[in-house]
């Protein structure tokens, strides 16, 4: 097995960045799927609770909603959102909150069963994953109906906003997110979650993967339309089957497969390391409005050498704190001054701090999620897929889009 990566490190999306004694988590920050992480590392050596430590978030996420409320929404517990979403918004709101989210324990199966669990192929597909993932149903029209409360509204739309989706090109189903966070919780790495790339990297090592660091790749190499290699700008490498999981509108043989999508932007991103009086925040808060900001306190302060006895420290540590802060909607002022606007004003406790526009991620090659596209993406449960038009590569990751206005199961 052969790994082509275009940097100089290994994690695509999950890595870390690291200035003045400070360290951010780049990508994501938890998973709400855990088993898939011990799955894979029982499956490749030695299991995952003897390289690194999974700790569950608690609570989930803070929302502070226009009107000033908030809510701070527990993981992995049905009865303690219900709790959490009456105390904070008022009574019946809870339970509207829950039996909304339970109505996603079919289409959860439906796709765990059908579609997650298995490489996609229409041939073995059975009709209730064929029909859920043609459905036309949009998460804007399905939350609109269930819910008068625009609280619960924007509690409801916050991973399509966060994402940087239009929910109007969402499908319904895509609510199954909520499902999996309050059924099976979210977890993080103590000091980061970008840990787990250079844990994966070693473990790569461990079972003799030959990587190839610096290595973009630019084209597939078809004959008799079947691809027999990887066109890199070092040279062709050789390849029985080719896992693509990088965004196809870069190499040519796939393009076409994809004309009709575009990349969702990424945020605004800007990472902070402060020193001083902090606020005791929770793991992430969402600020709804416009622009929604997202505050995230995971970061790590303190010595940032793996060899160091004593590690980085997980959050604020002697008055110290890592904050990453991402910018969704019309943002027309610093990333500081809005944050301040809405209460959280950490100006004068900056320490260093790292800016990440939309601009700077679209670097050529760069892996970029597929926006929802509604009516105007592909079909592929219905006809085609990558393995079909194009036999010995099989897609992977965020940047494919799966089926109509979805992103990838990967």
């Amino acid at each position: 097995m052969t790994l082509l990566e275009r940097l100089d490190r290994l994690g695509g999306a999950v890595g870390s960045l690291e200035q003045d004694g400070y360290r951010w988590d780049t990508g994501p920050t938890y998973t709400a799927l855990p088993a898939v992480l011990r799955d894979l590392f029982r499956k490749s050596g030695r299991p995952l609770e003897r390289e690194l430590e999974l700790v569950p978030v608690e609570p989930m996420r803070r929302h502070r909603f226009e009107d000033g409320v908030v809510l701070d929404l527990p993981s992995g517990s049905r009865a303690g959102q219900l709790d959490a979403v009456d105390a904070a918004l008022g009574g019946g709101a809870g339970r509207a909150w829950v039996d909304y989210v339970h109505s996603f324990a079919d289409s959860w199966d439906v796709l765990r069963r059908g579609y997650l669990e298995r490489p996609w192929s229409p041939e073995h597909a059975d009709r209730e994953v064929r029909d859920l993932l043609r459905s036309r149903a949009t998460q804007q029209r399905t939350v609109r109906k269930t819910f008068r409360d625009e609280r619960l509204r924007a509690l409801a739309l916050t991973h399509a906003v966060v994402d940087g989706h239009d929910p109007r090109n969402v499908p319904a189903w895509m609510g199954l997110v909520d499902y999996v966070e309050q059924n099976f919780g979210t977890w993080t790495v103590p000091g980061g979650l970008g840990q787990l790339a250079g844990t994966l990297t070693r473990r790569l090592a461990e079972r003799r993967v030959e990587v190839l660091l610096g290595t973009a790749a630019r084209d597939l190499v078809l004959r008799d339309g079947r691809v027999v290699a990887v066109d890199t700008v070092s040279g062709p490498v050789d390849a029985d089957v080719v896992v693509c999981a990088v965004d196809p509108r870069g190499l040519p043989a796939l393009a076409g497969f994809v004309g009709r999508t575009m990349p969702a932007l990424p945020p605004t991103m800007c990472h902070l390391g402060l020193e001083g009086d902090l606020p005791d925040l929770p793991h992430e808060v969402v600020l709804h409005g416009d622009p929604t900001l997202v505050v995230r306190t995971a970061g790590a302060t303190g010595p940032t050498d793996p060899t160091d006895a004593a590690g980085p420290a997980d959050g604020a540590a002697g008055g110290r704190a890592a904050w990453t802060v991402l910018a969704r909607g019309r943002l027309a002022e610093d990333v500081l001054v809005a944050l301040a606007r809405r209460g959280l004003d950490v100006r004068g406790q900056v320490r260093t701090r790292v800016d990440r526009s939309p601009a700077s991620w679209r670097s050529p090659g760069a892996a970029r999620r597929t926006a929802c596209c509604g009516r105007a993406a592909p079909r592929w449960p219905s006809g085609w897929a990558p393995r079909r038009r194009c036999p010995g590569c099989t897609r992977s990751g965020r940047t494919w889009p799966a089926a109509p206005g979805c992103r990838s199961s990967a």
